[in-house]
């Protein structure tokens, strides 16, 4: 009874074996449907390599004006916030004791000259004489010695009246420079001398600096751009439109403590819209990548192998691993792939090695289409 029951056992099993193999498999009977995508054109262009980072607006020149002489200030002729010249008169000090000093110069080389002529005189005589036989070469060498003394005195005389002037022109303080006058410390009748604080302080406004820093990767592009000219540079303060300028300084050593170098632009500032002190956001162009390829940083997936795009061939996408050599804003220049391929930008995430795919234009292709004739 057993191998009966054994032997009925196994022609069941292998006649199931049979009837398994003959039926197909439900997934292989139909294939997966093509997946909807939206495509993108691979493109070669010029790519700007920007630099994103924060500045300080700088002035080219500020300086504290102080007085030379110690004085009297007797008028102010200035305001505070006025934009002066350079050489515009700010402040008379009391001039009457350097004046006084001036004219009693003067008197002096006056006198000195007088005993001058007399010299001059003694010493014609003196040389007559000697012809005549009526005095000795040494009478006339004393003559000569007097004449040469009173020479030196007259022309100490001289400086003496040139120092007096200097002094003299200490009592008037001019503008050493173009600019805006800061707050004025003094008025008539301060007391005023050469170690006293400054009497104001003058600063340039136009055009003006904005200093940053740059990472010391950048150095290179930065020394390049600086010896072409400058590279462009855009300074905005918070809400308001971005100010163009050129690069115009890079220090001469990096900072070992942050590992950044630091770097001035300069600006035209006619409108006075960036003042000293303030805090902006600045770009940088550091330089151009020819001929980038260029793709949305959309269509980039990032893998455990790196990133990689979707391509699409023939009505299938296939993976391709790429390199994004730079991105800044939407976009991204790679490497790995070439130009007029096409990418998907929408669907990527069904999409296997070898998946089926059905184009559709992207809404910004659409939009930049013709419109058909009527």
């Amino acid at each position: 009874m057993r191998p009966r029951l054994l032997c009925a056992l196994g022609v069941a099993l292998a006649l199931a074996g049979c009837g398994g193999e003959q039926r197909p498999a439900a997934g292989a009977a139909r294939a997966l449907p093509p997946v909807s995508v939206t495509t993108v054109e691979v493109r070669a262009r010029d790519f700007p390599v920007v630099l994103h980072t924060t500045g300080t607006v700088t002035p080219l020149s500020s300086v504290d004006v102080k007085a030379q002489v110690a004085s009297v200030v007797t008028k102010v002729h200035v305001h505070e916030g006025q934009f002066v010249r350079a050489g515009e008169l700010l402040f008379t000090l009391d001039a009457r004791a350097d004046q006084a000093n001036l004219e009693k110069a003067q008197a002096q080389l006056a006198r000195d000259l007088a005993t001058l002529d007399d010299a001059k005189r003694q010493l014609a005589r003196s040389r007559d004489l000697l012809a005549q036989g009526f005095v000795a070469q040494g009478a006339v060498d004393t003559a000569q010695a007097g004449v040469e003394a009173q020479q030196a005195a007259v022309q100490a005389d001289r400086a003496a009246i040139a120092a007096e002037r200097v002094n003299l022109s200490y009592t008037r303080i001019t503008a050493p420079g173009a600019g805006r006058i800061g707050a004025i410390s003094v008025f008539p009748g301060t007391t005023v001398a050469p170690g006293g604080p400054a009497l104001l302080s003058i600063t340039q406004l136009d055009p003006i600096a904005v200093a940053f820093s740059l990472p010391q990767r950048h150095l290179g592009d930065a020394l390049a751009a600086l010896q072409g000219g400058g590279a462009a540079v855009e300074a905005a303060l918070p809400g308001a439109a971005p100010q163009r300028g050129r690069l115009s300084f890079v220090d001469n050593a990096v900072d070992a403590g942050s590992g950044t170098v630091r770097v001035k632009a300069v600006f035209d500032n006619r409108g006075a819209r960036l003042w000293p002190g303030a805090y902006v956001d600045v770009s940088l162009t550091a330089r151009t990548l020819a001929g980038a390829i260029v793709l949305p940083q959309a269509t980039i997936v990032q893998t455990a192998r790196g990133p990689q795009v979707f391509v699409v061939e023939q009505g299938k996408a296939h993976p391709r691993a790429i390199a994004v050599v730079y991105a800044e804003g939407a976009d991204a220049a790679v490497t790995g792939l070439k130009p007029g391929e096409r990418v998907v930008l929408d669907g990527r995430q069904n999409l296997r090695d070898g998946s089926a795919v059905v184009e559709r234009r992207d809404a910004a292709a659409a939009a930049s289409a013709p419109l058909p004739a009527q």
